[in-house]
């Protein structure tokens, strides 16, 4: 049997980075966060652009992870998947599957560049092997895929976006709790009032109620990424007083289309970035 046919298994995961004990990755919960090697994306503000290539093995081997849960247990509440881009791997879903045999929440953070394994990790058979998913929003259609750094010209539709909109609603239809965010940057500043409306419909589309939709800007930060973007950012007052003023428009926008706009500071988002 070729390695191809051979069914992925949680050893198979390539994992760059192990945080033992994190408070951020998941809100509300005490949990380890595993970053996973890979990424489709080249996003200019990733902060972790270490682990983006899929080729590069894993540091951490899956034996470690069982035996740090070993020990955790009663202590951890549960496990994120972060990345990179989690659900390039095939091994995430037998993984999925083994940290929740071993009685732990299953968390997920992912831009839903893979629908096809979001679909199948939603309907498995015992109900979706996540709990809780950090679903990162992008941009707007129209800007999707120059910020996910994947040029559109002669590719028809925005394929990208169409791969992360169908991932956003095979999650949220199946009833998993998911925290939708957007990191804003300066670029994309002057669209946070047309995020705030492209969440509203990604909302609606899957049937939440208006009570029930939510989006959270995240202000991008200097830390874990390339020199380049670090020195196109304003320097932090400016960028404070810019990320307040571009709430106001998202929140005024929010009232008008129904959604809950929340913010989650530079100086509190030091989480999720891949610790050496």
């Amino acid at each position: 049997m070729s390695a191809r046919s051979t069914p992925p298994a949680a050893e198979d995961l390539r994992i760059a980075g192990l945080v033992p004990l994190s408070t951020v990755d998941w809100p509300g919960t005490l949990a380890a966060t595993l970053f996973l090697q890979g990424c489709p994306w080249r996003c200019s503000y990733c902060h972790n652009r270490a682990i983006l290539d899929p080729r590069t093995p894993g540091t951490v081997s899956w034996s470690e992870v069982r035996d740090l849960l070993a020990r955790r247990r009663g202590l951890l509440d549960g496990v994120v998947f972060s990345g990179g881009e989690a659900t390039m791997q095939h091994a995430l879903i037998p993984a999925l599957e083994e940290v929740r045999d071993l009685g732990f929440r299953a968390g997920l953070h992912t831009g839903g560049a893979f629908p096809t394994r979001i679909e199948a990790l939603v309907n498995a058979a015992g109900g979706p092997l996540v709990d809780w998913v950090g679903f990162d929003l992008k941009a707007p259609p129209e800007v999707f895929e120059a910020t996910v750094g994947i040029p559109a010209a002669g590719r028809g539709p925005a394929r990208s976006w169409e791969n992360s909109r169908r991932s956003f609603l095979a999650l949220a239809r199946a009833g998993v709790d998911v925290e939708l965010r957007t990191t804003l940057t300066p670029l994309l500043a002057p669209y946070a009032p047309r995020i705030v409306e492209v969440a509203s419909d990604l909302w609606r589309e899957a049937g939440a109620p208006r009570y029930a939709r939510s989006l959270v800007f995240q202000q991008v930060r200097a830390v874990g990424v390339s020199e380049s973007f670090a020195c196109s950012l304003p320097e932090k007052p400016r960028w404070d007083r810019m990320f307040e003023t571009v709430l106001e428009s998202a929140r005024a926008t929010g009232e008008i289309v129904g959604v809950d706009v929340e913010a989650r500071r530079a100086d509190l988002t030091e989480a999720n970035v891949m610790k050496k």
